[in-house]
């Protein structure tokens, strides 16, 4: 049998036949086998050692993320979870990739959802890049240290307006919750830079992911909103399903949202994020982190023209070596750094 070898856990009849039907329009995806619920994902697991799982949330007798966990610690292997657009469902999903989960497809219309075929192109991409992070997912296992997201890490005492000195554009696709999450946690309270994030995820996970991170972070990090203002110690994130520009009116810096149409299938857009800030006229350090794709490449190339900063997560680290490597081979990076030093990289340069 060619191509990848995928087993599908759902707890619905329906949604296995549903889930695998989808796959197999793809000729190198395999459902090899499918599961009722986390105790038997676990062991299907571990018998037929596939290339890369579909895992639903909510299941009896042991639910996704614990099945995720005891997969993950057991005998790593891609995981793409299936998740709903609920609170509730944002926040497992973001526990999800905490513990080890390459990424995640948000379900249409609940738990089961008739109309899956309208995110069919999406499962079936992700599903493949999973599995050919493979060799990747073995060696970077271990879930990223996070605090406790019932304590808040205590903020920095810098006052909540004052400008920022330097900006630092973020952007980043599959992999990039953890990342920013390392690269994040390692930054002070009290820096005179601002952070303007892009995280390619869809309308309705931004904000978990910002709470997340703000748990997390010395910084001030929030969902940004149309008119928020970008000040030192902050760091936005652009809303899901949002293109976020920065503005400046005099010395501050403004968010601007809007609904315009996808750059290259991306909304929001890492390129429109960075091509605002160059024409902000202020001291830019850009940074893209893992991911698939190639966007970010031409802000980059903007940012370094404009004698702006550049860095990229060295392909060690990354689960999916796509935009950085893009920019690599497009020769538009001052610093190739591991994730475990992006934090202390940026810190060098502003």
């Amino acid at each position: 049998m060619q191509g990848y070898r995928v087993v599908v856990v759902d707890d619905s009849a329906f949604m296995r036949r549903f889930i695998s039907d989808l796959l197999h329009s793809d000729k190198d995806l395999n459902v090899i086998a499918t599961a009722i619920n986390g105790i038997d994902a676990v062991e299907k697991v571990k018998t037929l050692k596939p290339d890369v799982v579909t895992m639903d949330i909510e299941m009896p007798e042991m639910d996704g993320l614990n099945a995720l966990k005891t997969i993950m610690q057991e005998c790593p292997t891609p995981v793409v979870m299936l998740s709903s657009r609920t609170k509730v469902g944002a926040d497992a999903t973001f526990r999800a990739l905490e513990l080890g989960a390459v990424d995640f497809v948000a379900k249409p219309s609940g738990n089961i959802s008739l109309d899956l075929e309208k995110i069919q192109d999406e499962l079936v991409s992700k599903v493949r890049v999973a599995a050919q992070a493979y060799q990747r997912v073995i060696r970077l296992t271990l879930p990223a240290e996070k605090a406790d997201q019932d304590t808040v890490v205590s903020k920095g005492v810098l006052g909540i307006n004052l400008l920022p000195q330097k900006i630092v554009a973020i952007g980043t696709s599959t992999g990039g919750p953890r990342a920013l999450q390392t690269v994040l946690s390692g930054l002070p309270g009290n820096i005179m830079a601002g952070f303007a994030i892009v995280q390619h995820m869809p309308a309705g996970f931004t904000k978990s992911l910002a709470e997340r991170l703000n748990n997390i972070s010395e910084l001030r990090v929030s969902e940004a909103y149309d008119g928020d203002e970008l000040s030192a110690g902050r760091a936005l994130i652009a809303p899901g399903d949002k293109h976020m520009k920065i503005e400046r009116v005099g010395s501050s810096f403004y968010v601007k949202l809007s609904d315009e149409p996808p750059v290259g299938g991306l909304r929001p857009s890492i390129d429109k994020l960075m091509e605002s800030l160059v024409e902000c006229d202020v001291p830019l350090v850009g940074v893209l982190l893992t991911g698939m794709g190639h966007d970010g490449v031409a802000g980059l190339k903007k940012i370094q023209a404009a004698n702006g900063y550049t860095i990229v997560e060295d392909e060690s680290t990354c689960i999916v070596y796509g935009m950085p490597r893009a920019a690599i081979e497009s020769k538009c990076v001052d610093r190739v750094v591991p994730l475990s030093l992006v934090s202390q990289d940026i810190l060098n340069h502003l």
